[in-house]
């Protein structure tokens, strides 16, 4: 079992709190994002788990133990850092093999573990290089191929690709998901890139000025954010944030959305639990709808807003059309060519997979 159990895990430096009574569990298997901009709490989380930082309060528990007061090397964890920290005169091999060496493992066990997490990570062919002489990518291989080795319980991550470039970035997050579905460990991995995120995790928790937003699935925290904050993070382009006004007529919710030159725009079909209808009929709300879920429509289309474009950015497979609607600038992705600059488009909009958020503390209304 490499259960990870996060119970109200504070952190303190002095008076200023960075981090307040963070829980989250997440169970064997499991790859855990930790997501959210610089000075979120997200490195010293992190560092809390690896036995880093100490703990202010609360509780941290692997496989079931509380380690709060365990040093790192009793917490059967292997950390991979963002700067690599390979061992510059040895080779491949040794900078693999150095830990299980201090520990005492004979010679062939760490041949075989050595194999084992080469052919793994494919660089077999790498073994008797010096660090200077591989890229960066495949520095980050190697610091990978020494977690591997150590067979722990939990493997944490801390930005491991924020130093490399683009390409490089999209290839080795394919390297690490294709590893953790190889070996099914449970994983924790601190990262500002919300990419990187969606595509790695099997949960995300958001955070920000040391609480947790969001804790889900990937795909339930772009599709319901809890709240403005996770709703304008996660995704590019982000979630519309369009100011409206909610009515509800025969007992069905209509977000009524101002559009400059002509009638407000009126959409229904929004999901909505009656005792929420009620409660924000003829109130100021805050409609959150992502760009994907608008496309060009007929004029007499059912759920449409008739928009003046006001620029367009082709990006090859679809095309980013930017319009005022509610007083803010609101993007949409449809196909290319689809609208032109300075033009009116009728664009209909999925009121199925709309998003409502209370105007004054901006968490999601259900």
């Amino acid at each position: 079992m490499s259960t990870l159990e996060i119970d109200r895990a504070r952190k303190l430096y002095g008076d200023l709190e960075v981090l307040k009574e963070v829980s989250i569990s997440i169970a064997t298997g499991d790859f855990l994002v930790l997501l959210g901009p610089s000075g979120c709490g997200k490195s010293t989380l992190l560092n809390m788990i690896a036995g880093l930082e100490n703990i202010s309060g609360g509780e941290i528990r692997i496989a079931g133990r509380v380690v709060n007061d365990l040093s790192p090397k009793d917490r059967d964890i292997a950390m991979v850092f963002q700067s690599y920290a390979l061992y510059p005169t040895m080779t491949v091999r040794q900078n693999i093999e150095f830990g299980m060496k201090i520990r005492g493992v004979p010679q062939a066990e760490r041949d075989k573990a050595v194999k084992t997490a080469a052919d793994l990570l494919q660089m077999t062919h790498l073994l008797d290089r010096k660090p200077s002489q591989l890229s960066g990518g495949q520095r980050q291989r190697v610091a990978m191929g020494r977690a591997i080795v150590r067979q722990p319980k939990l493997f944490l991550f801390d930005e491991p690709l924020s130093n490399l470039d683009a390409k490089l970035r999209v290839d080795m997050r394919t390297e690490i998901k294709r590893l953790h579905a190889r070996l099914g460990t449970t994983i924790v991995y601190v990262t500002h890139d919300q990419i990187e995120a969606m595509t790695l995790a099997t949960r995300v928790a958001v955070m920000k000025d040391g609480v947790v937003q969001h804790l889900d699935d990937p795909q339930s925290v772009y599709d319901r954010p809890a709240n403005v904050y996770v709703a304008k993070f996660v995704g590019s382009p982000s979630m519309n944030i369009v100011p409206a006004r909610l009515d509800v007529e025969d007992g069905r919710p209509v977000a009524v959305i101002d559009v400059p030159g002509g009638a407000a725009a009126r959409l229904s079909g929004i999901p909505l639990s009656s005792q929420a209808a009620a409660k924000y009929a003829g109130r100021s709300i805050l409609l959150g709808v992502r760009p994907e879920l608008f496309s060009v429509a007929g004029a007499q289309a059912a759920q449409a807003v008739t928009v003046n474009i006001d620029v367009v950015e082709p990006t090859g497979p679809d095309t980013l059309a930017l319009f005022q609607a509610g007083g803010v600038e609101v993007t949409a992705r449809v196909p290319p060519r689809a609208v032109a600059a300075r033009t009116s488009a009728t664009l209909a909009v999925d009121t199925g997979k709309i998003v409502l958020f209370d105007a004054d503390n901006e968490q999601r209304i259900d």
